[in-house]
């Protein structure tokens, strides 16, 4: 088995029937543990990987009725000019 914790933000508060469809979420197979942080906007997942893949979980927390925020894009790479640490 393989867990791996994720952490989804959100921007407006889930209601209470998406509180309650967040907490059915613990019943599908490979999800181990759910937690919902109000107060920080955020959602924390642990799941086993050997069962589901990321955009799963992701989809079963938006089905919930959650408005995700997207992650922020990843930075540009650096570009390096010293040749021998590029080559490193």
């Amino acid at each position: 088995m393989t867990t791996v914790d994720v952490l989804y933000h959100f921007e407006i508060a889930p209601s209470e029937r998406s509180v309650l469809a967040i907490a059915r979420i613990r019943e599908v197979y490979g999800i181990r543990r759910v937690t919902l942080d109000e107060r920080a906007k955020t959602i924390g997942l642990e799941y086993d990987a050997t069962r589901l893949a990321e955009p799963a979980v992701r989809q079963l927390v938006r089905r919930a009725g959650v408005m995700l925020v997207d992650p922020p894009s990843p930075e540009e790479p650096l570009e390096i000019d010293d040749p021998a640490v590029a080559q490193a």
